[in-house]
């Protein structure tokens, strides 16, 4: 039996966006031992995965190594493919003897793979998504396999399980509400996002625009303050119920399926709703590295919109964004999508 080992051992929404990778992978060898190598805090993901086998946690820490190294070794695997190239993953399977070991051609480290696909991911001229995709169809093209294209949703949370988590956020909010508006207005340390006075101004339009609307503030680990602050800024006469973060992964993914509607910055939280092709609204910076097309969710064509800072001010600078414009652009595409 072929086994092969993928890696995508960075953040929460780097992995979300490996999904189709796997999907892709598992339908195109159906047969073949599909396992994944995340860190700890992405495990309950990769168990969550339905195209994955097996889940390989990966230590950073350096005294690990050579455990790691052997534990990989172990399982004998056939193939060794990373959806992104560091010096560090490129000695891992070296070390551990797969044969063959593909990546993207970048970066010295490159040479330490005997296959590698030149993607050019700095110029962002596609999806992350579709970048990791491309590496999937190059190994599957040059072991004369036709690949099955894969199709959004990626997260299917069962329906009984979503209609009890809704339920039960609706019971919070304490009234009759008919559509929930999720808003995560932490950035998990690495992505760039709206003041906590632009939400609370961006709720306030939604509020008086859509009838029986209910806010659902979320909130990861560290990122109470954050939300309990935007909670203290909204009017009386909005509805909210502030979501913390307390049971782990697969209980928030579950809860973030149910929403009708998810903004936030680029964050895991925003790939996690995109898998489950909830609508999506993600605020981006205007840098190259990070734009709204390289970090796009994976929602189908038309659930999602983003917004940038205008031209004229800095790529960063994200209180440059006008939630009035804003508004008159998301009341359009909730109109599209029957909200």
């Amino acid at each position: 039996m072929r086994k092969i080992l993928v890696v995508r051992n960075d953040k929460i929404g780097d992995f979300m966006l490996a999904w189709p990778s796997f999907a892709m992978l598992k339908k195109s060898l159906p047969d073949a031992q599909i396992d994944a190598l995340v860190p700890a805090y992405t495990k309950p993901l990769a168990q969550l995965c339905p195209w994955i086998d097996n889940v390989i946690v990966d230590d950073p820490e350096q005294s690990q190594q050579a455990r790691l190294v052997n534990e990989i070794k172990a399982e004998n695997y056939s193939d060794y493919i990373c959806l992104f190239s560091t010096t560090r993953n490129a000695q891992l399977g070296r070390k551990a003897k797969i044969a063959y070991r593909l990546a993207p051609a970048t970066k010295w480290a490159q040479f330490l793979f005997n296959d590698r696909l030149k993607q050019r991911r700095s110029q962002s001229a596609k999806p992350e998504s579709e970048y990791n995709l491309d590496l999937i169809r190059h190994f599957l093209q040059k072991n004369k396999i036709t690949p099955v294209e894969v199709r959004p949703p990626f997260l299917n949370v069962d329906r009984k399980v979503k209609q009890t988590q809704r339920n039960l956020l609706q019971q919070k909010l304490g009234k009759s509400i008919n559509k929930l508006c999720f808003i995560h207005a932490g950035s998990g340390g690495s992505a760039n996002n709206l003041s906590i006075a632009q939400y609370a101004h961006l709720i306030t339009l939604l509020n008086e625009h859509v009838a029986n609307l209910g806010f659902i503030l979320t909130a990861g680990p560290g990122e109470e303050v954050q939300a309990k602050q935007l909670q203290a800024l909204l009017p009386d006469n909005v509805c909210s119920y502030l979501y913390q973060s307390t049971k782990g992964l697969i209980s928030f993914c579950q809860t973030i399926s149910c929403a009708d509607l998810f903004i936030a910055g680029s964050t895991g939280p925003l790939h996690i709703a995109g898998a489950a092709d909830v609508p999506t609204a993600g605020f981006f910076p205007a840098k190259r590295s990070a734009t709204p097309l390289r970090w796009q969710p994976l929602n189908s064509t038309g659930r999602h919109i983003a917004f940038i800072p205008p031209n004229n001010n800095s790529q960063d600078d994200m209180t440059a964004i006008d939630i009035n414009l804003v508004m008159q652009n998301l009341l359009s595409f909730l109109e599209k999508n029957n909200f």
